[in-house]
């Protein structure tokens, strides 16, 4: 994330941050990547990604934000990547061929180059940086935060852990990928496989992040969506006999048809319920569904992800919210507990039972879950908790439960959504007093 500048008060310069944040987020994994490819570090890549940010920090409140600000951050930071090569005294023949022959991109080239080696780049700088000397959640994290530009505060919060824990973990990732001298590459076969669960991790959170943004303004972040189902659809050329590979592009695809519908003209969310389903992509429906196929014919039971499109699937066929198959879903939902346990996919699985089967058993299911202690800073649970209240009647503890939720939300939208359902928790009597 950008470094947080002063601030005069003024609108015009909140705006402007608002800009400056929205394109950090846009483009530092592309710069990340195409700095990785010329340096071989990562964490050399990242610092000098910064240095860039910096610099437009320092000069674009006063000269302007440039016509193509990725252009411009992507030429500021291979000139700072190297002077420091040439700062470090490099000389040999590999070294110097780096620095003479490094593209310094003139912004019309950006586009094509975005399309060919850059795009290239960033699933290099995936599977990097889920090499198996790093841990699983230390892949994740350090993907997380390269990738989606988020904040080791957002990273933390997305597994449910504490912050400091989370920061150690990247510095640690960090620095193992530099001793261990981890090759800046698509794997082969053999290697691939073993690395292949993280990537689906990553890509998969990658889109979750984009689908629902974790703080920010924005509900959602439709580019960080469409770069990880680019990064699926790859993937699954790379891996086309990994039933999982071809699962999670069913989901990505799926959920990536109602994206344009999760928000109004205004930004504000639209929940699934009340979206309008006309609206819905179809043919990126078709792609998820023949996706979900392709991987039901490889012959192996169905993953978390396969499961996840399944569940997807059920919403995208049916016409309209009272027509979807909730006892299928959750149905769906209880094998994916069994595949991947998770206090998530219980809430989850809660949910969709009050919708089979009434309010009141959904009720109980989440109030078994009240004691969990990954979900004690989830704004979620009190969410769905309150709902599950209001539709039965218990409209003061419906309000509270609510309220609960918005003040935990992160995400600007999100907050205002929760405080306007709570708003709606009001008796009859006192809404015909007011």
């Amino acid at each position: 994330m950008p470094p947080q500048r002063e601030r005069d008060g003024s609108g015009e310069e909140a705006a402007r941050q608002r800009t400056i944040d929205a394109i950090w987020r846009m483009e530092s994994a592309k710069i990340i990547a195409a700095l990785t490819r010329m340096v071989r570090d990562v964490g050399l890549a990242e610092d000098l990604a910064q240095d860039a940010l910096v610099i437009a920090l320092e000069r674009w409140p006063t000269a302007g934000i440039p016509d193509n600000p990725g252009a411009w951050l992507m030429t500021t930071a291979k000139r700072r990547a190297i002077d420091v090569l040439r700062r470090a005294k490099l000389q040999d023949r590999k070294y110097e061929e780096v620095a003479r022959n490094a593209d310094l991109f003139a912004e019309e080239d950006y586009d094509r180059v975005l399309d060919s080696e850059i795009g290239d780049d960033v699933l290099r700088l995936i599977f990097m940086t889920c090499h198996p000397v790093l841990s699983q959640d230390a892949r994740v994290a350090l993907t997380l935060r390269l990738l989606c530009g988020l904040t080791t505060e957002e990273i933390a919060r997305s597994f449910l852990a504490a912050e400091p824990t989370i920061a150690q973990r990247i510095v640690r990732a960090k620095r193992t990928l530099a001793e261990k001298k981890v090759p800046f590459e698509v794997p082969a076969k053999e290697e691939l496989d073993e690395r292949l669960s993280a990537v689906l991790e990553v890509i998969y959170l990658m889109f979750n992040e984009g689908y629902s943004a974790t703080s920010g303004d924005d509900w959602t972040r439709p580019l960080l969506c469409q770069e990880a189902l680019r990064l699926g659809r790859v993937l699954a050329e790379i891996a086309p006999r990994e039933p999982e590979v071809h699962g999670l592009v069913a989901l990505l695809e799926l959920q990536s048809s109602r994206l344009a519908t999760r928000i109004d003209a205004s930004g504000e969310p639209v929940l699934l319920m009340d979206q309008n389903r006309a609206k819905w992509d179809r043919l990126l429906i078709r792609r998820g569904l023949a996706a979900l196929e392709r991987s039901r014919k490889l012959g192996r039971p169905l993953g978390p992800y396969a499961l996840q499109a399944a569940i997807a699937a059920c919403h995208a066929e049916a016409p309209t919210p009272a027509e979807t198959d909730w006892i299928r879903i959750a149905a769906l939902y209880e094998a994916l507990s069994r595949v991947a346990p998770s206090p998530i996919v219980e809430l989850n699985r809660a949910v969709a039972v009050s919708m089979a089967f009434g309010p009141a058993i959904g009720l109980q299911l989440v109030d078994e879950l009240a004691g969990e202690p990954a979900l004690k800073d989830y704004h979620l649970l009190p969410s769905v908790r309150g709902d599950l209240l209001k539709k039965l009647g218990r409209l003061d503890e419906a309000r509270a439960e609510l309220e609960r939720a918005a003040s935990m939300a992160r995400n600007g939208r999100e907050r205002e959504l929760l405080r306007r359902r709570a708003a709606e928790c009001v008796p009859e009597p006192e809404r015909g007093e007011e």
